[in-house]
């Protein structure tokens, strides 16, 4: 009955998307209580307190509302990516640093929600690892290979007080990102070092199998149509062609695709980190450079940074250049001829 444009009304909402979000994090969530014991739920705990703490601290420093904004689910997500994306069993203050940068620093300081320039746990993450390097090292050890796991109750005990029954050598160990990375730099081959347990059956024990379900929970955002497949798409297949290009050209120092798709956050990353609609590209064509180009940086800061992991980083770095790719992948204005000839 009237002209177009016609645009179809959906009942959508930032709470209603980030409840889907959260939703699709849980089987990742349970496969890691599951292979590395409880203390993933500690994780979480604290994060959500200290990010709702920042959160309400920030809303009333800057006299804003206080219930649109707790009730969003926005925070949530930003502590929760962050938890999955931190040690367990670390000292309680590492939780709440670490939210401080992400909720006050990366959020609150560029204008709130919807106008960070960052992705929020990523800045958190990056504050610790650089600040706090030993704490970030110490990760538990798959279940089947630790001498001893923490329950929940030893778990609280730990973050809080520090003190446990047994030493921190029987539950935790180096990732396997960490443990290739070093051996390699003494002169090991990656083929070699690739058969310790450690290193399960697709490239990490344990956490190959965390990286399947984050893989199942981003197939059910893109079945919601919460994320778009450029972003997933390009950057998983920039990991395996930079990766294949690197095992190709020296086996013994570079491990195949497969490790680099399930070891470490190349899932979580694919699916939940790098699709955040404010810091991420917003064009059909700047979406796949940009995670193209995220995919390289973390394959090449794996296979010769100071770090075991390039997720973060290659973030970081990518929402720097999103205003630049964005500006220049504009998608053509429908009928539009030229730059000039329209001009009365």
């Amino acid at each position: 009955m009237t002209g177009s444009p016609h645009i179809i009304a959906q009942h959508t909402s930032v709470r209603s998307v980030m409840l889907k979000v959260l939703a699709a994090l849980i089987p990742g969530t349970l496969a890691h209580a599951w292979y590395f014991g409880p203390g993933v739920w500690v994780s979480l705990l604290l994060c959500t307190f200290f990010a709702y703490t920042f959160e309400a601290l920030a809303l009333a420093m800057r006299n804003q509302p206080l219930k649109p904004f707790l009730g969003d689910g926005s925070v949530l997500v930003t502590a929760w990516l962050l938890a999955l994306s931190l040690p367990t069993l670390a000292p309680w203050w590492l939780y709440a640093v670490g939210m401080l940068f992400a909720v006050l620093v990366a959020k609150h300081l560029y204008g709130g929600l919807g106008q960070n320039l960052f992705n929020p746990a990523m800045v958190g993450y990056a504050a610790l690892i650089v600040s706090f390097p030993a704490y970030m090292t110490q990760w538990p050890a798959p279940m089947d290979l630790a001498s001893h796991t923490p329950d929940l109750l030893e778990a609280l005990d730990l973050v809080f007080a520090g003190q446990g029954a047994v030493s921190p050598d029987a539950y935790t160990a180096a990732t396997p990102l960490d443990t290739l990375r070093t051996q390699v730099r003494a002169g090991g081959d990656a083929a070699a070092i690739m058969l310790e347990p450690v290193f399960g059956h697709l490239g990490a024990r344990g956490q190959e199998m965390v990286a399947l379900m984050y893989l199942l929970g981003g197939l059910l955002l893109l079945n919601y149509r919460v994320i778009g497949w450029h972003i997933p798409t390009a950057y998983l297949g920039a990991v395996v062609l930079t990766a294949t290009g690197l095992h190709l050209l020296d086996a013994g120092r570079h491990a195949d695709p497969l490790f680099h798709l399930m070891a470490g956050g190349t899932m979580l990353g694919a699916f939940f980190i790098l699709t955040d609609p404010v810091s991420a590209s917003a064009t059909p064509r700047g979406k796949l450079i940009y995670a193209g180009l995220a995919g390289c940086i973390t394959v090449v800061i794996r296979a010769f940074g100071g770090y075991p992991d390039g997720v973060a980083f290659s973030v970081l770095l990518m929402n720097m250049a999103v205003p630049f790719i964005d500006a220049h992948t504009q998608p053509k204005v429908f009928g539009q001829v030229g730059r000039d000839r329209d001009r009365p």
